[in-house]
């Protein structure tokens, strides 16, 4: 059972960023009805396996989304998408950071079911860090999104993700048919002084942009 996708409830994705099956079968029942989709992240899926795929569906009654992003020669992307397919997971990521190369044709001619996610640049990344990674001191992180959205969107995915602080811009910029998945939301009482996420936005402002 999946909660309409544009309910307010539809369009919560709960990360299970957990240590193992159980938990994540935990949250997946608690949450249940709650949520419209699981996403079962790369710590997960390398400790658990496939099989924690089918577990969760079955405790949460949602979709889920397999957070993996893919960044490899379009040959090995290929056959990840044919293997998640499989596993009937409603979203995948790939990487768009590379121009590309990962994932050039192979998301066009996509016909698996899946709705492949372009990863524009990574919540933990600051826009300070730009230069020292090779990129022009002028370049913003917001050029970086929406440039990597672009190109993803070109390429066929059917949505993008980006931090909350990006989701206005592309709006305005690339419209409305294309999905936006935003991780790094925070309640403003939870925020960390050394949180691993950068660009933060609160599930408000995450809502409202």
């Amino acid at each position: 059972m999946s909660l309409p996708k544009n309910s307010a409830a539809g369009r919560l994705i709960f990360a299970l960023d957990v240590p193992g099956r159980d938990e994540a079968v935990q949250w997946a029942k608690r949450l249940r009805g709650c949520v419209g989709c699981f996403k079962v992240g790369l710590e997960l899926f390398v400790r658990e396996g496939p099989q924690v795929i089918e577990a969760v569906r079955e405790a949460g009654e949602a979709d889920i989304f397999l957070d993996l992003k893919l960044h490899d020669i379009p040959a090995t992307v290929q056959g990840a998408l044919e293997s998640a397919a499989k596993l009937k997971v409603k979203f995948i990521t790939v990487h768009a950071g590379d121009g590309g190369a990962s994932f050039d044709k192979v998301v066009l001619k996509n016909d698996f079911g899946l709705e492949v996610l372009g990863v524009t640049v990574l919540t933990s990344v600051p826009g300070e860090r730009l230069p020292k990674m090779g990129y022009p001191a002028d370049l913003t992180i917001e050029d970086l999104v929406l440039t990597r959205a672009a190109l993803a969107l070109d390429m066929g995915c059917s949505g993008v993700v980006c931090s909350g602080k990006e989701i206005r811009p592309l709006r305005e910029k690339l419209g409305a048919g294309f999905s936006i998945v935003v991780p790094g939301i925070r309640p403003a009482w939870s925020v960390l002084e050394k949180d691993d996420q950068a660009r933060i936005v609160t599930p408000a402002e995450a809502v409202q942009a």
